[in-house]
């Protein structure tokens, strides 16, 4: 089996949602999640777009329901030992054969938690999930039990998120390498997953984001390629991936060369990352964070160009995207922890001049404070 993680690390995770279930006097859990169960079990797969749950029940036992193509998948992936298979076929309703499991693990009339924020949890599928349990079992939304055990990263995740924090930068050396006036966005794309994947990596649970020109103000993966021009600007952000583990970073990078305008932008970007790295520090809450990078760029004129979230914690996720729980927005009682793994963006897109700067980094926070992940200097580089 492929695990990535030690028998002890898996026992102690597992107990640890255990007592968790057993404070929500939850009889059982629901998976939905992929993060979840990779996390609970080494299962690694994308069949979570199908339906598939992982059922923990208070007495410790897993049992795993998917689709046949993933029999052999959590087989060499995971610990998971009993595995059962609904069958596809026209009008399979899988919910029947998660009836039969919950009956034999005797959990009529019992307490369910269910993890409903799930990407595998369609509308669809859980109309027919809440239509199967009606009347059956008491159901309660529980769809962050777990993601708040995972959000407190342990020393072997912590290997795994340095390693990927070493591949992003690799990949930023990449970007510099490549981005010049004349060059084709698709091959700064290309060799920056390139060494990634060449460094033992993954693919990213969401596309890098790179534009140039009008499109260098996007936040967001769009599929048209442009050839740099000779005074340009170059947006990206990426991750190094490992063990599904995400190090994001983000950089606009002048082509040919900087607009003052850039060039003020890029000192508003430098100061308000280091407010927030300073603010980001065991007992602060994510709104502080927030907050902060919202008073740096209020007081320095930007308000029209920031975002309304400056950020979000990073860990072992799967697509649609690397953003996991929880945000840095206002107000997000959040109480920061060593372990936590956050990626703090500073992003100014300024529609009237049609200018973007951006810059970001990931962070491990600590017992006294915090560590930047990534390497590569901060400066603005014009290439």
């Amino acid at each position: 089996m492929a695990l990535h993680f030690s028998k002890q690390e898996f026992k102690k995770r597992k107990l640890a949602i255990l007592n968790s279930m057993k404070e929500q006097k939850l009889d059982a859990l629901l998976m939905f999640r992929q993060e979840s169960m990779f996390w609970l079990t080494g299962y690694d797969t994308f069949g979570y777009v199908f339906f598939q749950t992982l059922i923990l029940d208070q007495k410790g036992n897993i049992i795993l329901l998917t689709r046949a193509p993933d029999l052999r998948q959590a087989q060499n992936t995971s610990n998971i030992e009993d595995i059962k298979i609904w069958v596809d076929k026209d009008q399979s309703n899988p919910t029947d054969d998660l009836k039969i499991i919950l009956n034999e693990l005797n959990l009529k009339d019992k307490k369910i938690g269910i993890e409903y924020e799930a990407y595998g949890m369609t509308g669809r599928n859980a109309l027919r999930l809440n239509k199967s349990l009606e009347s059956y079992c008491e159901v309660e939304d529980q769809s962050e039990l777990i993601t708040k055990h995972r959000v407190i990263k342990s020393q072997e995740e912590i290997v795994y998120v340095k390693k990927a924090a070493e591949l992003a930068d690799q990949s930023l050396d990449e970007a510099w390498k490549y981005a010049r006036a004349g060059a084709s966005e698709s091959k700064i794309l290309a060799e920056m997953q390139r060494v990634v994947l060449e460094g033992g990596g993954d693919y990213p649970a969401n596309e890098y984001i790179i534009g140039s020109g009008h499109n260098a103000l996007l936040c967001r993966y769009q599929s048209e390629k442009k050839i740099l021009s000779e005074t340009d600007q170059l947006t990206i952000e990426w991750a190094g991936t490992y063990k599904h583990y995400h190090s994001a970073m983000f950089r606009t990078i002048p082509i040919g060369k900087a607009d003052p305008k850039h060039i003020k932008m890029h000192e508003a970007c430098v100061e308000a990352l280091s407010n927030c790295a300073k603010t980001l520090i065991p007992g602060k809450t994510a709104g502080d964070v927030f907050d902060m990078h919202a008073k740096t760029f209020d007081d320095l004129g930007y308000n029209e160009a920031r975002m309304n979230a400056c950020g979000y914690s990073l860990g072992a996720t799967f697509s649609p995207n690397w953003m996991d729980w929880p945000m840095l927005y206002t107000g997000n009682p959040y109480v920061i922890k060593p372990g936590n793994v956050f990626f703090m963006h500073m992003i100014l897109m300024d529609s009237d001049t049609k200018l973007a700067m951006n810059l970001g980094e990931t962070y491990l926070v600590t017992e006294n404070g915090n560590e930047r992940l990534g390497k590569q200097k901060l400066d603005l580089v014009v290439l």
